[in-house]
Parts: C-alpha cells; structure tokens; sequence
C-alpha cells in the first residue's frame, strides 16, 4: 500500500484497484462499494486524524450508542465526469450545510464544512475510475456520521465517526412510479426529525413501503400527520406537481427534508419562465385537478433517483392518472444530466471540479 499526505488527509492506497471485476454499464446502487473509504474521528470535541484508507469493516463496540439511541445522520450525493475526464461533484457545499443542519437536530458535533468538501473532492479524485459514463448513472456518494462511543444512557455521545463511502450506480429508476397515498402511517410530524436527514427516519418507512409495494406501487406518498391531507414526500423524494400550466412543491415546514435537488430544479425552472410556488398541497387538490383536467405533471426529486416521473396516485379506492405526455418532467432530467457532464454551459455554479 502506497500512503502519501495531501492537505493534512494522509491517504493510503489499495495495491490493486477491484474496478475491473465490476461491470459500471450495468450495475444496481449500493450493491458494489469502491476502493476507499474516508474517515474521520470526533474526541474530545474536536475532529482529528481525516485519512483516506482502503474500504474495511469497521470494529465497533456492542455499546456503541448509535446502536441503542440511534444518532447517526447520512447525506447522498453524485459524482460524473466532465467532457475532459474530469470528477465533478454536484452542489457538495449544500450537502455539507444539510449535515451540519442534521447533526445539530440529532445532538451531533458539526463537521467542518470546508473539510466535508475537501474529502470529497480528495476521495472521488481516488475513486474516478469508479465513476460510470452512460447517461443517468453516477457514483453515489455516502458520507455519514455515527455515535461510536460505548456507553448505555440517555446523553449525547462523546465521541464520533465521520465517514464517507461510495457506490456506483445506474439510473434508479428506468419507468414512471406509482404512488400510494398513505393513510395510517406517517413519516414526520412538525417538531420531529423529518427536516433532518436522520438514519431513524428511513427506518420508520420500510414497513409501509414495503405495504405499497404489495399493493402495486412503487413508492408511498406520506400525508400530514394531523389528518392526512397535505402532501409532505414521496419515499425519499420531493414532489412537485404542473397543474393549469403552473408548478407547485410542498412548502418546507419542518417535517420536509429540504432537497438539494428540490432547491436545484426550483431554481432551473425559474430560469425558464416557470412558474413556481411553495405551499401546502391538499391531496383534495389533486384530486380536484384530475378531475377537471388540468392536472398535467408529477415528479420526485432526490439525489439517488434523479427525477422519477409519476404515472398515478393510489388514494383509497381512487386511481389518480397522469398525463402520458411529462415535458417539463423531460426537460428537468435533461437539463440536470447534462449539467452535471458538461454537455451543456452551468450557469449557476453548481459544479465543483474533484482533482
């Protein structure tokens, strides 16, 4: 193994890269893991020893506190390569606010937002043969914060692990999505942790999800908790919806994760002329909109999915139906994916070149 020191992140190589087993062209998230892992250490209130290492498992105590009081917080991002082979991150500075944001609900230490953007761009430079070329596909970057100190009690933790893994992945979805209008369950209420990326959140989803599956839906389409009417997510997205020409996202209340592709595509199609409020969005809305034609469109949007077009709404017994036809959900995904290759000028500053 080959260690050199790169702007105080000592880096330690692998001897022999495993790309080469893994076909990039075709190749599911979170199934295949890169070379390398990122990490860093929080104790005695500060962090220390950043380093990049080959990926291992990692010793933890059966005490850990993350294990028992859940403070472990993650982000999700992707990185492509530019017209001259360049790695690029997309927007790393807002993943690294969100974070911060996360660590302070969850009682975290925050971790230095110039460190947070400098590992990355160190780590996806390492890992840019990693990185698949065919269009919609990325490498996913994970980078996530956890409680490792060994103690059973009820108090913040001492002591944390800052870490940063990756995955390559094609597009997550390859069809329009079905959603299901969940009725029971719900996802966050103001004043809870659905405005933090929090690790506890996304398991609180499995079971009903798993339930709209079973039903014949792909994702489940959370509600308010107080009466289950005003639209907050979709699975791990945000939603936006065109209705009588006009484009409308569920306003960030508290209980909405604020999307780093949400603020992304507001931005975008503002660019272009559009129309874009931020409110509550009644599911009776909707409904309405579908009755008398005038809803046209429906999209998620989020990190690993990109934007996944929506072809129906499962609410109660009614089936809300969308228009064939999605051309503002096709410019958005166009316009993202070539952005973030270069194939077309940034005019925002998105992109942040990882050499």
């Amino acid at each position: 193994m080959e260690t050199v020191m790169t702007q105080a992140i000592k880096i330690t190589k692998v001897s022999q890269s495993r790309v080469s087993e893994v076909n990039l062209e075709n190749i599911t998230m979170g199934t295949n893991f890169t070379d390398h892992m990122f990490i860093c250490d929080y104790e005695n209130g500060e962090w220390s020893n950043p380093r990049i290492e080959p990926l291992a498992l990692i010793p933890t105590h059966p005490a850990a506190m993350a294990l028992h009081y859940g403070q472990a917080i993650f982000e999700g991002m992707k990185a492509t390569l530019g017209k001259d082979g360049t790695p690029l991150l997309f927007r790393p500075d807002e993943n690294a606010k969100r974070m911060n944001f996360s660590a302070d609900r969850m009682g975290m230490p925050s971790f230095p937002e110039d460190l947070f953007v400098e590992a990355l761009k160190q780590f996806t430079a390492l890992e840019k043969n990693w990185i698949p070329t065919s269009t919609g596909s990325a490498l996913y970057l994970r980078p996530f914060m956890y409680a490792d100190e060994a103690f059973i009690g009820m108090r913040a933790a001492t002591s944390f692990k800052f870490i940063v893994m990756a995955s390559p992945a094609g597009p997550f979805f390859s069809r329009k999505i079905k959603l299901y209008a969940e009725k029971k369950y719900v996802r966050a209420v103001n004043g809870g942790t659905g405005e933090a990326k929090a690790a506890g959140n996304y398991a609180a989803a499995i079971r009903p999800t798993e339930y709209a599956k079973a039903k014949g839906f792909d994702q489940v389409l959370w509600l308010d908790a107080q009466d289950f009417e005003y639209i907050q997510e979709v699975g791990t997205m945000n939603i936006f919806f065109k209705i009588d020409g006009k484009l409308i996202t569920p306003s960030l209340t508290g209980s909405i994760l604020s999307g780093i592709t949400r603020m992304s595509v507001i931005d975008l199609l503002r660019s272009k002329g559009f129309e874009v409020t931020e409110r509550p969005i009644k599911m009776s809305e909707i409904i309405e909109a579908s009755q008398n034609g005038t809803l046209e469109e429906a999209f998620g949007t989020g990190t690993a999915v990109g934007i996944a077009m929506v072809e129906e709404i499962g609410n109660n017994d009614l089936s809300i139906k969308f228009p064939a036809e999605n051309p503002v959900s096709v410019m958005v995904n166009d316009t993202l994916n070539a952005i973030k290759v270069q194939d077309i000028k940034d005019e925002f500053g998105w992109i942040v070149e990882a050499k």
